[in-house]
């Protein structure tokens, strides 16, 4: 049936118009109307969301640029200087910003700015440096991947607001599919287990709620009903324990903990997705691996039963 829905087709669903994209159907959102003024708000909406879902210490204020330049530049170790990085990255991000700020207010006062001005040209340069040295920024997790969110201002800067809404829309897409996949592994592998009985259900509801998450802004009034719910049933995965078989042996009983850290480790990563909306491939091959050597694990001390 999807394969005959062309990406970009919308239709309400449940009182709420949604758009469609790679199987998936995401809550739609009108793009505002296409203005400097408008674009600078959504670059500082960009800008404090990209903070708050990397790691702490890296919102560097645009006017130390230099200072955090000459930092990175005199470093040299290696892990030292990734968050050196990070902080340039951090500078630069915010003084485009500030110079992009600067632009519009010029506007406001009747003086035109052309593309081929010379803060035009810096504030590009700025986004440009930023976009490359994001690569080292890392969530405040530690898990790496984010690359796609810190570069949303940029898309914002290089492109009208309506291709950076589309853009928006594949990316949830891509989110809501890495969260599907998450859970349906874990799903499986957990299904197979006695001690775990119960946590499918949980995980299905809480990717159902993750992947609502991922697709709704905060301003929706929906917001309120999803999150509450989305909150709960992640406390209720990390807080799951598993029932140990009658005359567990001291490997399975290890073997049990390690599927709870995993479990959580899983509900941790799914909700990292949703938050910052980027599939985080990297993140998601390395717990699926862990996941799939776990499953083999267990089968060796006996908490795995396959059906025939």
């Amino acid at each position: 049936m999807s394969a005959s829905i062309h990406n970009g087709s919308r239709k309400d669903i449940n009182g709420r118009p949604h758009i469609y994209y790679d199987g998936y159907w995401i809550r739609y959102y009108a793009p505002p109307e296409e203005t400097l003024a408008a674009k600078r708000d959504l670059l500082l909406s960009l800008t404090r969301r990209t903070f708050h879902h990397t790691e702490p210490g890296i919102n560097t204020p645009g006017h130390k640029t230099e200072a955090a330049r000459a930092s990175y530049e005199a470093e040299q170790d290696p892990a030292r200087k990734r968050v050196n990085a990070a902080m340039l990255a951090g500078a630069l991000f915010n003084r485009a910003t500030d110079i992009f700020t600067s632009i519009v207010d010029l506007e406001s006062q009747g003086i035109e700015v052309h593309q081929d001005n010379e803060l035009m040209r810096e504030c590009s340069e700025c986004f440009s440096e930023a976009l490359e040295l994001g690569k080292q920024v890392r969530h405040p997790s530690g898990h790496e991947g984010i690359d796609e969110l810190w570069g949303e201002p940029f898309n914002v800067f290089t492109h009208t607001i309506a291709s950076y809404y589309a853009s928006r829309y594949i990316k949830i897409s891509q989110t809501m599919k890495a969260i599907d996949d998450i859970a349906a592994r874990i799903e499986t592998v957990y299904e197979r287990m006695p001690s775990f009985a119960g946590v499918g259900r949980i995980v299905r509801e809480f990717a159902r709620a993750a992947r609502v998450e991922s697709e709704m802004m905060k301003s929706d009034p929906d917001f309120f009903l999803n999150w509450p719910e989305f909150v709960t049933l992640k406390e209720q995965l990390k807080a799951f324990h598993p029932t140990p078989p009658a005359g567990i042996s001291a490997l399975a009983r290890v073997q049990l903990q390690r599927g709870c850290r995993l479990l959580s480790d899983g509900t941790d990563l799914i909700s990292y997705m949703a938050g910052v909306r980027v599939p985080m491939p990297k993140s998601k091959r390395e717990f699926i691996e862990h996941l799939n050597d776990f499953d083999l694990d267990s089968q060796g001390v006996g908490l795995r039963i396959d059906s025939n």
